[in-house]
């Protein structure tokens, strides 16, 4: 069976529960329990050769625990685990005790996520059909990418549009501008769902002659996005390209004041879709200087970006009525 065929059957077997209300909460649904898949299928691959990997995932939580197995939990008992032990172990995981990176990420994952399926007979039926899909299988994670922009343009479709997706062509006309440069950071603060990342991302890969280099890029691509489903799709999505441990953070951009920002936090490379003709809460723009504050997102983010710049930095965005503009720092100011 084809991963179109399959995750087509578990749109419909999600369309018979009662508490799946449309395509965003269908969306929705099927994002977490991907992600858990992803996450578990790419630890075990980093056990193959780590010998002392320690998983981030509390005990009894990885997928392969409690899903894996076919003939596993169902019914009551399956959707009681969920509801009460799965979602509510990661919701509240303590940081504090942890120094896995992997841990803040499993945490932002389920902070305001929400088991929407009310029958868990028909949650079993859902994890066995992605049980079918290997995530560590080069062919099927191939075939999941094509699939994966299907899910973003079905969020489009449930009134999501101008939110979180910015089309494939857009972000590497962007990329191809900007000419991201192995050593660069790369930053999107309104990332969405994740497309200028891994774009950017690709590119860089083509540069890669090392090891060494390799494992760095981990470190290059970071974003923020402060909504929970594109950030849960932008954390699935680098998982697929084998970034086990995003630097992407759950957050609002805009609400930390322009001042608070360190030398440390500019960046050589910023592309990003920022939110525009939306309004900001009350107080965001007292964070930005006089003369810029506005409520408007797309001019706070303007501001933003050529402050987070490095000397030299380049920037690629999408502005108001589908303009591109792009250019270079040139000073400190």
């Amino acid at each position: 069976m084809s991963i179109s065929t399959t995750v087509k059957a578990i749109q419909d077997i999600m369309r018979i529960d009662e508490g799946v209300d449309g395509d965003a909460q269908r969306i929705s649904q099927l994002t977490w329990m991907l992600f858990l898949k992803i996450f578990d299928d790419r630890e075990m691959e980093a056990e193959l050769f780590e010998d002392d990997y320690i998983s981030a995932m509390p005990e009894g939580l990885r997928w392969r625990d409690w899903a894996a197995n076919d003939e596993g939990m169902t019914g009551e008992t399956l959707l009681d685990f969920v509801n009460s032990k799965l979602f509510k172990s990661l919701k509240n995981l303590d940081l504090s005790t942890s120094n896995n990176p992997k841990s803040r990420i499993l945490k932002e994952a389920f902070e305001d996520g929400f088991n929407f399926m009310k029958n868990g007979t028909l949650i079993r039926q859902v994890i066995n059909k992605i049980n079918e899909i290997d995530f560590n299988n080069s062919q099927d994670k191939h075939l999941f990418g094509e699939i994966y922009e299907k899910i973003l343009k079905d969020l489009q479709n449930a009134g999501n549009a101008g939110e979180y997706y910015t089309p494939r062509a857009v972000t590497q006309f962007m990329v191809n501008m900007i000419k991201p440069q192995l050593g660069e950071r790369i930053l999107d603060p309104a990332c969405g769902t994740g497309g200028f990342l891994t774009c950017a991302l690709n590119h860089l890969r083509k540069q890669v002659k090392t090891v060494e280099e390799r494992e760095k890029l981990s470190h290059l691509i970071m974003g923020v996005e402060k909504k929970p489903l594109p950030h849960l799709l932008c954390i699935t999505n680098l998982l697929l390209h084998e970034i086990d441990a995003p630097k992407v953070r759950r957050d609002n951009t805009l609400a930390n004041p322009l001042r608070n920002y360190q030398p440390s936090d500019k960046v050589e490379v910023i592309l990003t879709n920022p939110p525009f003709g939306g309004k900001e809460e009350d107080g965001i723009e007292g964070g930005f200087p006089k003369a810029y504050q506005t409520k408007e997102t797309a001019d706070l983010f303007l501001v933003l970006i050529i402050h987070l710049l490095e000397v030299g930095g380049r920037g690629g965005i999408v502005l108001p009525d589908g303009n591109i503009i792009w250019g270079r720092s040139k000073d400190k100011n």
